[in-house]
């Protein structure tokens, strides 16, 4: 389903076709996240990919990166998958979504490894779902 060649062209579109200003700006303007997304999905023209996968591809690119759709899924994740600690290990609200909005992760989180995470979970996002586009659509 994911092949090196899909990966590639993520690479490219994520990575290599965005630009300074659409990687501060997406998570704040729609016409930068849009225009982010139509350039990461050009590669994919290379996949001969169908309309209907290629739309897929940005239109889904669009909205996890313009609202940020990992940091909830991180969220989510963390809660379900977090096993109740003593209160004072953990804090009584350190998965409250106030204390986790930035990256899904709890404030407590060392900055970089919050940020990295939640880089690897979009990035994950992306190609899970082009592989499924590319394989069924």
């Amino acid at each position: 389903m994911i092949t090196s060649d899909q990966l590639l062209a993520h690479a490219c579109g994520d990575y290599l076709l965005q630009s300074h200003w659409m990687a501060t700006e997406k998570t704040k303007r729609s016409f930068a996240a849009a225009g982010h997304a139509l350039f990461y999905g050009a590669p994919f023209f290379f996949l001969h990919a169908s309309v209907a996968a290629w739309a897929v591809i940005v239109g889904t690119h669009f909205v996890i990166d313009r609202w940020r759709v990992a940091r909830l899924l991180v969220w989510a994740k963390n809660i379900a998958l977090c096993p109740p600690m003593a209160e004072d290990a953990r804090g009584a609200d350190s998965l409250a979504w106030h204390n986790c909005s930035t990256t899904g992760y709890p404030s407590s989180t060392p900055p970089w490894l919050a940020v990295w995470l939640l880089i690897i979970a979009d990035n994950v996002m992306h190609v899970l779902i082009n592989g499924l586009a590319l394989r069924y659509l």
